[in-house]
């Protein structure tokens, strides 16, 4: 692949070409998937989409509910966009791409009510089951919302809950059970970008800076759309939204086939 600057990406575009010899809609090889990656999360995923590598861990802990909702357990997404990922990323506190990362990633599953949290409850008021959901970056060459959304839906039907003492109440996450999470929905987000007017999935990163604008769709099994997020400076017409929004539910049947492939297994 070449390298090219914003002004030859946008004449490619037009003429519904990119820099690596994809078509516009085409997602970059090779997609892979796996399970298992961690052994001290329960449940845990490593996703590679072209030459970005990105992992996802749960953790499942007792937590006391909120007070609004005291028969439901709760779901937190972090998201850590490591140095050792891209030059551009420092240590230290999150940055709002990370934070953005995080968000999006968050509001798809949460808007969907992925997760029946009532059935994380244990005692009302006073104990229910968190997820705590971590992401990590390996390596950023462009598309990190889809990566993650990816890795973070795999994590968590891959997870299973530790064993609990029955008289102690104490937890033993060196011994998993062969119970899953209580996934009812199973979002996932795929990101359209629009380069000098076209439409554009998975961008490197050279793609994502020559972008005008984005819009990340998160969409379940039967194309129920669960959040939007919009980004990049440009406004976008209603008919780029309906067109963006019937590539994303598209693009998101391939990927969770991807998913499938490897939970079959």
């Amino acid at each position: 692949m070449i390298n090219g600057n914003k002004e030859t990406i946008a004449q490619l575009a037009n003429e519904g070409k990119r820099l690596d010899g994809r078509s516009l809609t085409e997602f970059r090889q090779p997609i892979e998937i796996e399970t298992d990656i961690s052994w001290t999360a329960e449940g845990s995923a490593k996703v590679r989409i072209g030459e970005t590598v990105i992992m996802a861990g749960v953790k499942l802990s007792i937590e006391k509910p909120y007070n609004d909702t005291p028969n439901e357990g709760g779901i937190m997404i972090n998201a850590e966009l490591t140095p050792l990922s891209s030059e551009e990323y420092e240590s230290g506190p999150p940055g709002m791409k990370s934070i953005e990362l995080a968000r999006v990633t968050d509001r798809g599953i949460r808007e969907a009510k992925a997760i029946d949290m009532k059935k994380l409850c244990i005692t009302p008021g006073e104990k229910a089951w968190f997820v705590i959901v971590d992401i990590i970056t390996i390596n950023d060459a462009g598309n990190l919302f889809d990566a993650a959304g990816l890795a973070v839906l795999t994590a968590l039907k891959a997870a299973r809950f530790p064993v609990v003492d029955p008289e102690t109440g104490a937890i033993d996450y060196k011994q998993k059970t062969k119970v899953s999470l209580p996934l009812s929905k199973e979002p996932l987000p795929i990101t359209v970008y629009k380069i000098n007017g076209k439409l554009v999935v998975d961008p490197t990163n050279e793609e994502e800076n020559a972008s005008e604008a984005r819009l990340t769709v998160a969409s379940d099994s039967k194309g129920t759309i669960s959040a939007m997020q919009k980004g990049g400076e440009d406004s976008l017409t209603i008919d780029e939204i309906s067109e963006m929004v019937d590539l994303a539910t598209e693009k998101s049947a391939f990927l969770r086939e991807q998913i499938n492939k490897v939970l079959k297994k």
